[in-house]
């Protein structure tokens, strides 16, 4: 099992946490978690991109001119997509860019990319993280501490408002509950820092 350095807000050493083989201990699936933050992208994407076919557009209700006679090439109506204002030919409709992974294949991806993070030596565990109030400077002082005070991902165990709002205001940081974790904010972050409430709560889910 991967063993992990626990520290406190003040950056000092308080113990050692011993890690998940299953969830942090795993062999990184790249091709995996490629497909997990594609997902997230695609499902991000509105969809509402639209141009008119000819079918659509006004006007074009008659023959422009007879059919043979004027030495011009034959057309049927002024909206066909050859001409200024007509139609366009298989444009984009709105549509859904989203896709499915199997539930397997998404779990794999989440632990993949944690696993990376402990290859990397790039997760801090802290021992508890709370706020009596939102205090932007105290939590960019943690950060410092921590030497994380870059690009930064944050995870406790249950939603923290406090938290949250301490976070919301400092660059490259972002916050989320321990069932909210994905792969792209994982990947993103140089920094994991992850509360020793939230790793087991993480453990019990993905293990």
């Amino acid at each position: 099992m991967p063993k992990v350095t626990v520290f406190n807000v003040s950056g000092s050493q308080v113990g050692e946490l011993e890690l998940s083989d299953n969830v942090f201990g795993i062999e990184p699936n790249t091709h995996v978690m490629h497909s997990a933050v594609v997902l997230q992208q695609a499902a991000e994407r509105q969809g509402t991109h639209k141009t008119k076919g000819r079918s659509e557009v006004r006007g074009g209700g008659r023959k422009p001119w007879k059919q043979k006679g004027t030495g011009r090439a034959r057309q049927g109506s002024i909206r066909s997509p050859q001409w200024v204002g007509g139609g366009t030919v298989f444009g984009p409709t709105p549509r859904s860019y989203g896709f499915k992974l199997p539930k397997k294949v998404r779990r794999l991806a989440i632990r993949s990319a944690l696993s990376s993070k402990v290859i990397a030596e790039n997760i801090i565990v802290l021992d508890q993280l709370t706020f009596a109030a939102p205090k932007t400077k105290e939590f960019a002082g943690i950060l410092n501490n921590l030497k994380a005070d870059r690009k930064a991902l944050i995870v406790t165990a249950n939603y923290e408002d406090n938290v949250a709002l301490s976070a919301r205001n400092i660059p490259g940081v972002k916050f989320v509950a321990a069932d909210g974790i994905n792969v792209r904010d994982v990947l993103l972050h140089d920094k994991l820092i992850i509360t020793k409430e939230a790793v087991e709560k993480v453990q019990e889910v993905l293990a």
